[in-house]
């Protein structure tokens, strides 16, 4: 994988990660009552995209160069990149700091909730667990991702 920043993370723990913010990124139920009512634990909107991309450079090259590592094949790659490019195209244009009302109602938000929303469901599915649920707190995210 040439190229590709040197990291110690084991690929379950970026798998974690993308799949933590995919399914905040993909429930507008959550995205009204947990980050517009500002509930604490979740983080915001702009903290789902940082965990999409910050340790997989998702925002510098496609999935795909994760396939067999992070991504079990080329169809969960390609969801997972259509949703990064539409949420990295909103977080460009309302800002990264800007608040989540601002990406709510752009109007390229439903689009970029369903490709999360794709993505989400396909990862979930490949490793066993409801996409149903209700997404966990970065507390439990943490705990979950922990060196054992």
């Amino acid at each position: 994988m040439g190229g590709m920043p040197l990291n110690d993370m084991p690929w379950w723990r970026w798998r974690s990660q993308v799949r933590s913010a995919l399914h905040m990124l993909s429930t507008p139920a959550f995205q009204r009552d947990v980050w517009l009512a500002g509930v604490d634990g979740y983080g915001d909107v702009t903290d789902a995209v940082y965990r999409l991309v910050e340790d997989t450079w998702l925002d510098h090259w496609s999935a795909e160069k994760y396939v067999g590592t992070i991504f079990r094949d080329s169809q969960e790659a390609a969801l997972v990149d259509t949703a990064v490019l539409r949420v990295l195209r909103i977080m460009h244009q309302v800002g990264p700091d800007a608040p989540v009302q601002a990406y709510l109602d752009h109007p390229d938000w439903p689009e970029a909730v369903r490709a999360a929303r794709d993505a989400h469901v396909r990862l979930a599915t490949g490793d066993g667990e409801d996409p149903e649920t209700e997404p966990r707190t970065l507390e439990v995210l943490h705990i979950m991702t922990r060196s054992a």
